[in-house]
């Protein structure tokens, strides 16, 4: 990957939290009305421009803003965001919603899969090694304005019922064992097809007793990754732990 300078990393992540926070392309003038760059316009511009180049942004169809491409939003997530841990009591809280079920693998992952939709506001997920798919959560998808668009909602919808999908995205992604920490994402062109250019995936490998699989979430390209991308490892830990 190249090798972006200071500058360059500065109106990366400022283009990568504003589009986050708006779901709006971000000009030139926004970022030099609302973040001390201490740069002209003219050249955060020229800055935008190489960026683009450089595969990290793209430019809007419909003004002259930018928005992070899925590699841009990948960079964001593995070297500029700082996360926001769960709070302690949050973390006893999801832990007493589901503690009752460690032996149950089926009601388990069912109301882990709940609670993880509730606590992300998206719509979670979560497979098995038997194959199986559950989910949970499709009417949040409805709160963001991605999802305003039909054709974006019924393809998230229909692959609902297709888990083959699923396991084909994910082994062609390499989930690899659950020691490594890194989280997984599948962001825009990453899910090959055309309606899902504007979503993500976000999601980690488990490993309960003999039961093993992925948990994570749908829903915008542009998650606030800072706060969901600690929740979905937190959950994908718990489940891990929990039936031991």
């Amino acid at each position: 990957m190249s090798d972006l300078t200071q500058r360059q990393i500065k109106i990366l992540k400022c283009i990568t939290e504003e589009f986050i926070e708006t779901a709006e392309p971000v000009g030139s003038e926004t970022l030099e009305r609302k973040f001390n760059l201490g740069i002209s316009s003219a050249t955060i511009r020229n800055e935008m421009a190489s960026l683009t180049q450089l595969g990290f942004l793209k430019k809007s169809h419909l003004s002259a803003g930018r928005c992070p491409t899925s590699m841009g939003l990948k960079y964001y997530v593995r070297n500029l965001m700082t996360p926001k841990n769960m709070s302690v009591s949050d973390e006893i809280g999801v832990k007493e919603k589901i503690w009752d079920y460690r032996n149950e693998f089926e009601r388990l992952i069912k109301e882990t899969t709940k609670e993880l939709a509730l606590r992300t506001r998206s719509l979670a997920m979560a497979t098995t090694d038997q194959g199986s798919l559950y989910s949970y959560g499709a009417s949040n998808l409805l709160e963001e304005p991605e999802f305003y668009n039909i054709d974006v909602t019924k393809t998230i919808l229909s692959l609902m019922d297709n888990s083959n999908f699923w396991f084909e995205i994910i082994n062609k992604a390499g989930v690899t064992n659950k020691s490594e920490e890194v989280i997984h994402l599948l962001i825009g062109e990453d899910l090959g097809m055309e309606h899902l250019e504007p979503c993500g995936f976000v999601y980690q490998t488990y490993e309960a007793g003999p039961h093993r699989g992925i948990l994570g979430i749908i829903g915008p390209a542009r998650f606030r990754y800072q706060s969901v991308v600690p929740v979905v490892d937190y959950f994908a830990q718990l489940l891990s732990t929990i039936t031991r």
